[in-house]
């Protein structure tokens, strides 16, 4: 596979990875109390939900990025 599908692989996977650890770092700081969860309520979604979607939206931009890095290598 060529460089430039492969830097694309590799920069989805870092893209999720980074959404996969704010996402949880926002769930914890939310739930410890350090930030107010409010903030993030968009119209009758909680703060909660729309932090986890961060998380797991991060999630699986990093399966399907290693997805294609694993099927490009065979």
């Amino acid at each position: 596979m060529n460089t430039t599908s492969q830097r694309i692989f590799r920069m989805l996977t870092h893209v999720g990875n980074t959404l996969t650890v704010l996402g949880c770092a926002g769930l914890l700081l939310g739930l410890t109390g350090v930030i107010t969860l409010e903030y993030f309520a968009i119209g009758i979604s909680s703060g909660v939900r729309v932090i986890g979607s961060v998380a797991i939206a991060g999630c699986l931009l990093s399966a399907m990025g290693y997805a294609a890095i694993e099927y490009s290598d065979h």
